[in-house]
């Protein structure tokens, strides 16, 4: 599939639909008017599809999905020739895009630093609103790296770039005035915090145990701590380091079943998924749609487990009751009014992380049940 070069007609309509929607100020439309999305898009890529990776084999399926509002899957099992087809790198969704460099709030002469160049579209992107000697890009992955420099220098770009692990220092960078990072971080390095000015703005996707991603908008303050809002929900690969470790094992025999209680598709919205990770750290909770409404999978890692899907029994595992922690969590958090995602913080020293709820002074402490 020959893809070079192609135009992208339908990319004006992709432009247009984020400014129609919000998430372009007219600053970054002209920067988004500019760089043509396709410029970044390797010939072979894959669709995210809910539970595999799916090829794109025709020019046309290419043009469409690079001009939709979808992620692209660039990489597979970290560029392995053979692995279970996992995607590692992508050309995030571009209405995330938008929506991270929105939060970002550049202003000229600002110099940024991106962790995870990926395609290298985010560079693109701000070396035409910021210039190129503004733009500071790291990416861990050799190969990436270099498809990376080898289409920001033909679309005529020419950023800083660097092949490290982005938590470390960029020796000789000096202090940036904005931080994004494009893979999903377990929790905020405080090395990354050290990398930016007093002042100056972090934004970042975090990956949480409890079910759901979440975006960060972090403002680094004088002492060398941080303290950020959450700004929605966010699904993002995550930095190397930062990606889970094994699965809790569990042991099935221990199964019991108990009545239905609290329904699962309640839970599912990102203030609960907040709410409850501080409160229940190291609860690992997934989910899939179920016949009238959800169903869920809680582990952690003392091998206490337990499932539950809308209007059928409950089964736990392993030690103690999992799915009653959960639900006394879950009265507390309608006690408090079920508070929405924005109304939650979170504080960054070089210590510690805390989850606060409407004020840095609230901090929603581990419940006393909880186990590591």
């Amino acid at each position: 599939m020959n893809t070079t070069q192609q135009q992208a007609p339908t990319y004006p309509r992709l432009v247009q639909d984020l400014a129609d929607r919000g998430l372009l100020t007219a600053h970054w439309r002209r920067v988004w008017d500019a760089v043509p999305r396709s410029r970044f898009i390797p010939p072979h890529v894959w669709r995210q599809l809910p539970d595999r990776c799916e090829p794109v084999v025709t020019a046309e399926d290419w043009l469409a999905l690079v001009n939709s509002d979808e992620p692209v899957v660039i990489q597979l099992d970290d560029g392995a020739e053979s692995g279970p087809g996992i995607a590692t790198s992508s050309n995030s969704q571009p209405s995330m895009v938008a929506r991270m460099l929105g939060l970002l709030h550049v202003k000229d002469g600002h110099r940024v630093l991106e962790i995870g160049t990926a395609s290298g579209y985010v560079a693109a992107l701000l070396c035409e609103r910021l210039g190129d000697e503004q733009v500071y890009s790291v990416e861990i992955d050799p190969a990436l790296g270099e498809q990376a420099a080898a289409a920001l220098e033909e679309a005529g770009y020419q950023p800083h770039l660097r092949v490290g692990d982005g938590e470390q220092p960029w020796p000789g960078m000096g202090l940036v005035d904005r931080l994004i990072s494009t893979c999903a971080l377990r929790y905020v390095p405080h090395a990354l915090i050290r990398q930016v000015r007093p002042g100056g703005i972090i934004v970042a996707p975090l990956d949480r145990d409890f079910w759901s991603g979440a975006l960060v908008q972090l403002y680094v303050q004088d002492d060398g701590t941080a303290l950020a809002t959450y700004c929605g929900g966010a699904s993002y690969m995550p930095m190397r380091s930062h990606r889970a470790i094994g699965t809790h094992q569990v042991d099935a025999e221990t199964g019991r079943a108990r009545g239905a209680g609290l329904d699962p598709a309640q839970m599912l919205t990102l203030g609960f998924a907040l709410y409850a990770g501080a409160r229940l750290p190291g609860v690992r909770l997934t989910h899939e749609d179920a016949p009238g409404g959800a169903r869920v999978w809680a582990s952690r890692e003392d091998g206490s487990a337990a499932t539950a899907a809308t209007g059928e029994d409950v089964w736990q595992y392993g030690p103690g009751l999992l799915w009653e922690e959960i639900e006394q969590v879950w009265r507390e958090y309608v006690a408090l009014g079920q508070p929405t995602a924005g109304e939650f913080g979170l504080t960054v020293t070089d210590r510690r992380q805390q989850t606060w709820l409407r004020s840095p002074l609230r901090v929603v402490e581990p419940s006393r049940t909880a186990r590591p």
